[in-house]
């Protein structure tokens, strides 16, 4: 097994093991309509065996930054209709990651009188809104009505993404977001069936992935995770409680038949997630970090030891629309700028050089 030989994730065919990690990258219109830019950039790297794609918000409620994208709307679902035909027009395969931002957020950025949260505790520190930055704001607790309506919205979106022609969804349980929010007790302070305990917090996770799988079909839902990764005001710190909580979503999803697991860990040679792969039992992607470039000797190294399936890479999927093809033959790689990771227009976006053109 190496990176560039096929690979079998539920429904998605693969053409090899290098995935495009979800990639946050503000290009899309004020509305969240995907622009022509996104399309032009996802369909460049169609090299790459799966594409994921950078957060997308199923509800104005969830939205969590400027310049993302939405599938909420027709007029969004049409957009990611075309980034899904230049995808599958350069012989590759997409999922859509499904984000509920969750606190993190603001009226400012979502047009809505509130953002929410599983309890009222509000990020330390500002977030960057179209009008400046202003503190974060105290989120609703979501009541148990609001969680169904939370979780049927991850469904409709799920249902419009493959409807678009999208290969499948990836929900977003990472990073700091709503999902996560519920399984980190820094920031879930629940007294129901939803917060408490380490299966208590993970219950609301297991319940969205179940009910996605349920209608579009597992074979084609994957779920992204981050344990102990403290962000955005999430605080992981407790071995035990960390394992406890993350035991119990794989365990939760794993009779589900999913595409894919992807964890996002500093140490996926590690015993947590080694021990997350096999309870899953299916297909693991790796993510060694939200801060380090992942080499391809660190993604070669990972599957000739047997620790993932396939490997997700972040900057240099960035920076090198045919990195496939340039690890596979040893050329040089572009260098990243990260001074236009979050900007606007096409410099650092769609102008990456192929070798050849």
């Amino acid at each position: 097994m190496n990176l560039y030989t096929p690979l079998r994730a539920g429904d998605l065919e693969l053409a090899n093991r290098v995935v495009m990690a979800p990639l946050t990258r503000t290009r899309s219109h004020a509305d969240g309509v995907p622009s022509a830019l996104n399309v032009e950039h996802y369909g460049q790297r169609a090299g790459l065996g799966l594409i994921i794609t950078e957060g997308v918000f199923p509800t104005a409620e969830s939205k969590a930054y400027p310049g993302q994208p939405g599938i909420a709307t027709a007029e969004q679902a049409e957009g990611w209709a075309r980034v899904a035909t230049a995808v599958h027009d350069g012989g590759g395969k997409i999922v859509m990651q499904l984000m509920h931002g969750g606190r993190v957020s603001h009226p400012e950025i979502t047009g809505t009188p509130r953002i929410v949260g599983p309890s009222a505790i509000a990020i330390r520190g500002d977030v960057r809104t179209p009008v400046g930055k202003l503190p974060y704001p105290v989120p609703h607790a979501l009541d148990a009505d609001e969680l169904i309506a939370v979780r049927d919205a991850f469904v409709a979106a799920a249902r419009r993404a493959v409807d678009a022609g999208l290969d499948g969804v990836e929900i977003h349980g990472a990073n700091g977001y709503l999902l996560h929010e519920f399984l980190s007790p820094s920031a879930n302070r629940r007294d129901d069936a939803y917060g408490g305990s380490p299966a208590a917090r993970a219950a609301f996770v297991v319940d969205v992935v179940s009910a996605v799988a349920a209608e579009v079909g597992a074979g084609r839902v994957g779920l992204r995770l981050s344990p102990a990764h403290n962000i955005q005001d999430i605080e992981e710190i407790d071995p035990d409680d960390v394992r406890a909580t993350y035991e119990t979503v794989v365990d939760g999803i794993a009779p589900l038949g999913l595409a894919y697991l992807s964890v996002l860990h500093a140490d996926p040679f590690g015993g947590l997630v080694q021990d997350l792969r096999r309870r899953f039992g299916g297909v693991l992607i790796a993510n060694s970090g939200f801060g380090s470039v992942t080499s391809k000797v660190e993604a070669e190294e990972l599957l000739d030891a047997g620790a993932a399936d396939a490997v997700a890479i972040g900057r240099l999927a960035i920076a090198n629309p045919d990195l496939v093809e340039r690890w596979k033959d040893g050329h040089p790689e572009n260098e990243p700028n990260p001074g236009t990771f979050y900007t606007d227009g096409p410099v650092g976006y769609t102008d990456y050089p192929r070798r050849f053109a």
